[in-house]
């Protein structure tokens, strides 16, 4: 799904679910085609409150994921210097047979 569509649809859920929940909370009477004073006033801290904890989480949000990004840099460059260790480790020259030589002894020694 193409991510504006995404985003979008993100906020309109968002904002149904908002509009749904102050209106269940604020909205008294259905007998008058306009908010009393009460309700308006009671809409107006239900969305405030809803934007003002959504703005926080976000905060929050972005801030515990920077640490986490931080912490998978972190083991990600230790997982490469882990491998690189490997590698010139595992590249280290072993003698070859043709440098082998066996002594009366039985015991097999490096030739230079």
């Amino acid at each position: 799904m193409d991510p504006n569509l995404r985003n979008l649809k993100d906020f309109l859920t968002l904002y149904n679910k908002v509009t749904e929940l102050c209106f269940s909370r604020c909205v008294e009477t259905l007998y008058e085609r306009d908010l009393t004073n009460s309700e308006s006033a009671c809409i107006d801290r239900c969305v405030t409150k809803f934007a003002r904890f959504n703005q926080k989480m976000m905060n929050v949000y972005v801030e515990v994921q920077s640490e986490i990004n931080q912490r998978r840099m972190e083991e990600l460059e230790a997982n490469q210097k882990q491998l690189e260790q490997a590698k010139s480790t595992s590249a280290a020259p072993t003698p070859s047979i043709a440098n082998l030589s066996t002594t009366n002894r039985g015991q097999t020694q490096v030739l230079s």
